[in-house]
């Protein structure tokens, strides 16, 4: 089991990596420093978006990035605005990606 990194840590090291591959990124809301939850919103820039966050899995033990919602940006902007009320803590990042290219699945950032 490896340690946690602070979730602004977390953020400013994937915010460098979207920088390096030129997948354009802006923190939307900044979150609690050490341990807020993270969620990340890609706009594929044709009206439709993600929004990712992450999930435990207590069968496997594993953390991973699932989907929590999809579809019309306005709709996934709407699920976003109602993990904000529910999670004040919550960072949330989005990225602007013809392709839907987020970078999660990279090592270090997919466990």
């Amino acid at each position: 089991m490896s340690a946690r990194l602070a979730s602004d840590v977390w953020v400013r090291a994937y915010l460098k990596r979207l920088e390096l591959a030129f997948i354009p990124a802006y923190v939307t809301a900044h979150g609690h420093a050490e341990a807020g939850a993270i969620l990340i919103k890609c706009a594929t820039l044709d009206g439709r978006a993600r929004a990712l966050h992450r999930s435990y899995d207590l069968m496997t033990g594993q953390r991973a990035w699932v989907t929590l919602a999809e579809g019309p940006e306005p709709e996934v902007d709407a699920a976003v605005a109602r993990q904000r009320k529910f999670d004040p803590d919550l960072w949330v990042i989005e990225i602007e990606s013809r392709d839907g290219r987020t970078l999660l699945e990279e090592e270090g950032l997919a466990d």
